[in-house]
């Protein structure tokens, strides 16, 4: 028989709320900075500047290496996230991208180091990805077990919005630096949004060191105990709920062909848009985005989780293909007027949604397990979408048809999950993930 769990303190939802939302704004400031660098910046600066189509594949590859080692992460902090609690692993998630995106920016050149140069670049990505697997994992079931019933939707999207403000504040920091005169920019101006990154250990770890944990957490370990291996529970339990939220989760290369794929197409020779109207078209898109993923949320709390998200999944796969098409025609209002709709509206309905979608899935004992590993197998075929988007593209890299093919296909799973997955929105957050009430078998439990 399933308890209901105990109202968070007077506060304590908003106090998680703002703890998510800064605290991956933060993080993802860190993280979007290098898509910016890496379509910009890395090509001239780690690999082989006589042969720049490589040059930039190679690039964008890096870019897609944190999202290889976000599965891995996800394991690992997905793990202890269960076990140890959902505030431990925020602080930790967030020190360590600190660290790493500050590393970055003190890295040697490939005229300085040779082939040293990328591989150290790769480490350093890696450890970034490692980092985001549990960032946001863990800040959306902090947000989710705090929330009032009726309005996790809400309290969860405050997440994402978090992203979008780090994305923003990334593409703001990166438009003056861009500016830059190529050998200013090239020498030591590249460097400086990545040593900014340093006070993400600082303040993150004054934000979220006072937080407390979420009742659903400690009345589950009060009352039955941590798992002892939740990875075992949940694919016991859910592992039709993971591959939902895996094939949900390719929405997200929505987001990085048009944060770093479309960057790069826009600013090549076949189109040649500056690198500062670009990045104000990221800017702006962001702007409203993070207006409209709190609606999107609220809306889902009232109508359900799938409609909203269903819009946002389908209508990216027509949105998408209508920015690229404005970016070929080479007309800076029109290519402004639809990123700002196919990004900043209509891609937050997905975005908005999927951390009470995706978090309402699964029960408290395997919650942060769950999403973790869900999502980061889904976000690693998108981090690589980008490399595949450049090569689809062609020798020339100007094929955006076929790119604004291959994303709308990478919509087609995310509609199928959703179409596929049970209306979460009025389920009480203690029945959450179970099919039936649990009868003699338990899961192994181990004391605090």
């Amino acid at each position: 028989m399933s308890v209901p769990v105990p109202q968070a303190p007077p506060g304590q939802p908003k106090k998680a709320a703002t703890a998510a939302w800064i605290g991956s704004a933060l993080e993802y400031y860190d993280f979007f900075i290098y898509g910016s660098a890496a379509a910009l910046i890395f090509p001239e600066v780690f690999f082989d500047e006589s042969d720049p189509a490589t040059a930039t594949l190679l690039s964008l590859a890096t870019f897609g290496v944190a999202y290889a080692a976000r599965p891995v992460g996800a394991l690992f902090l997905g793990h202890f996230g269960d076990r140890l609690g959902r505030k431990k692993i925020m602080v930790f998630t967030l020190i360590l991208m600190g660290v790493s995106t500050f590393l970055i920016g003190c890295l040697p050149t490939r005229d300085q180091v040779g082939t040293l140069a990328p591989v150290l670049l790769v480490l350093c990505r890696v450890l970034q990805g490692i980092s985001a697997a549990g960032e946001q994992a863990s800040a959306n079931s902090m947000t989710l077990e705090h929330a009032p019933p009726h309005r996790r939707g809400f309290f969860t999207s405050f997440t994402l919005s978090g992203t979008q403000g780090g994305q923003l504040l990334a593409t703001l920091v990166f438009i003056p630096v861009a500016a830059l005169p190529d050998e200013q920019l090239l020498s030591w101006g590249w460097r400086v949004p990545f040593w900014m990154s340093i006070a993400v250990a600082v303040v993150g770890y004054v934000i979220r060191r006072k937080l407390e944990e979420t009742p659903a957490f400690e009345q589950q370990a009060a009352a039955e105990g941590v798992v002892k291996l939740p990875l075992a529970v949940l694919m016991r339990d859910h592992w039709a709920d993971v591959l939902r939220v895996i094939a949900g989760a390719l929405v997200a290369s929505v987001s990085t062909i048009f944060t770093v794929w479309a960057l790069s197409y826009a600013t090549s020779d076949s189109v040649g848009m500056s690198r500062s109207s670009m990045l104000w078209v990221g800017a702006l898109a962001n702007l409203v985005a993070l207006a409209a993923i709190p609606l999107w949320a609220t809306l889902s709390d009232r109508i359900g989780r799938r409609p909203v998200f269903l819009i946002g999944a389908a209508g990216s796969a027509v949105t998408m293909f209508l920015y690229l098409w404005a970016i070929s025609t080479g007309s800076y209002p029109l290519t402004l007027l639809l990123g700002v709709v196919a990004f900043g509206v209509v891609y937050s309905a997905a975005n908005g949604v999927w951390p009470s979608f995706y978090g309402e899935m699964f029960s408290t004992r395997v919650r942060l397990s769950g999403m973790a590993i869900g999502t980061q197998i889904g976000f690693a075929v998108a981090g690589f979408a980008v490399t595949f988007a450049a090569q689809i593209a062609g020798p020339d890299g100007d094929d955006w048809s076929a790119v604004a093919l291959f994303t709308a296909a990478l919509c087609v799973p995310p509609v199928v999950a959703a179409f596929s997955a049970r209306e979460t929105a009025k389920v009480p957050t203690e029945l959450l993930g179970e099919r039936e009430p649990r009868k003699a078998a338990q899961p192994e439990k181990v004391t605090a």
